[in-house]
């Protein structure tokens, strides 16, 4: 009488099969970048950045143009769209180009506060 010798699955090929679908996944991904409607060249900082992690107000300023969550619009526009917004404690991301001038950043900053908007995060490069 002979022993039968149980049965085994060779799982090499699954294996290489799991490796192929996984690198295959990978490369025909593609991943969401950040939607900008300015050029902007950010002043640098020191400090350590904070990630906000819940949709916020993106504001992009540079010395011709003003834009406001990816939209070109003018101040009176934003002063539009700023007063419609109900949450006052909104984060509000600000980046500003390092040529523009400091009249227009305090004409930005005026809008936002007389709209009670305080919640600020100005964007710089590390």
């Amino acid at each position: 009488m002979k022993r039968r010798e149980p049965l085994t699955l060779d799982l090499t090929p699954l294996i290489d099969v799991v490796f192929i679908l996984i690198i295959f996944f990978i490369v025909s991904s593609s991943f969401k970048k950040e939607e900008h409607a300015l050029n902007l060249t950010l002043p640098s900082s020191t400090g350590a950045s904070k990630q906000m992690e819940f949709k916020n107000i993106t504001i992009e300023l540079d010395q011709n143009t003003l834009a406001y969550n990816g939209e070109k619009v003018d101040f009176l526009e934003l002063t539009r769209n700023l007063e419609s917004i109900s949450d006052k404690q909104k984060p509000i991301i600000v980046k500003i180009d390092k040529s523009v001038p400091y009249q227009k950043v305090v004409e930005l900053i005026d809008i936002l506060q007389l709209n009670d908007l305080n919640n600020l995060a100005l964007v710089t490069n590390q």
